[in-house]
């Protein structure tokens, strides 16, 4: 479902502009315009993004998300205006609020991460130490990234443009495939990046550019269990002792067979 057609008629409304006028700007006909807010016909991609940018609204925004819904103040404005991300603010301190993924929430957010009303669900934090920028906070699964545990959370802070992905940082990535995954990130071309676990128990692999939904980079973490000795052992080392672990719990049921 596209509220393509509810969008741009509330937003030309909130402009107080006739579709005439709008049309002119997109350069196109009013007859064409009126097709597009009535939901008659939907627009190629290239007055799709005229009409992006003359509201400064993203495209996926513009498609996916009724912004009837959305206090359009409470969104993140990218460095051309556009807008991309529902963002709340603590009104007493002006600090951002910090939204928190559950573990419950954490296989939702592919399909919600869009969503303003989930969004705005999660529960928040502020953080006085992180000022400028949008965080988030995800949990960790599984040990492929030592000395996060599997409970723990890492804050993240969106990265708007893949150009600024750095070589060898750890990035909270969000993929379809893929899911929500914690990995040290190396650029193998302008399209891949190759993404590696601090565990080499774990193969590294690929993920192409144009398959990522959302980045974010590593701003700090939350640990919810005590580190113990074990947890700061090299990886190999870990590895080598959860695959001996494996190999006993193996033998020890055909043992038992």
């Amino acid at each position: 479902m596209s509220f393509l057609s509810d969008n741009i008629r509330y937003l030309r409304a909130q402009k107080s502009m006739s579709q005439q006028k709008v049309a002119d700007e997109l350069v196109i006909t009013r007859a064409r315009y009126s097709k597009y807010e009535e939901g008659a016909s939907e627009p190629p991609l290239e007055v799709l993004l005229r009409i992006s940018r003359f509201f400064h609204v993203s495209v996926d925004l513009m498609i996916s998300v009724d912004l009837r819904k959305v206090p359009m103040q409470e969104l993140l404005k990218l460095e051309d205006n556009r807008i991309l991300l529902p963002i709340m603010v603590d009104s007493t301190t002006g600090n951002n609020f910090i939204e928190i993924i559950p573990h419950k929430a954490r296989a939702g957010y592919l399909t919600g991460y869009a969503d303003p009303e989930f969004i705005q669900n999660l529960e928040q934090i502020s953080l006085p130490f992180l000022r400028e920028g949008k965080y988030r906070a995800f949990p960790i699964e599984g040990d492929s990234m030592p000395p996060h545990q599997e409970g723990s959370f890492v804050i993240g802070s969106y990265i708007e443009r893949l150009e600024d992905v750095k070589d060898g940082k750890t990035y909270i990535v969000i993929t379809a495939n893929e899911g929500v995954v914690y990995k040290r990130l190396y650029r193998k071309d302008k399209e891949t990046f190759e993404l590696h676990s601090d565990n080499t128990f774990y193969d590294p692999y690929f993920v192409k550019a144009y398959d990522i939904l959302e980045i974010w980079e590593y701003a700090c973490s939350i640990a919810t269990e005590e580190f113990m000795p074990e947890d700061l052992q090299e990886p190999d080392a870990k590895a080598m002792f959860k695959e001996i672990k494996y190999m006993l719990n193996d033998l020890a049921k055909k043992v038992k067979s």
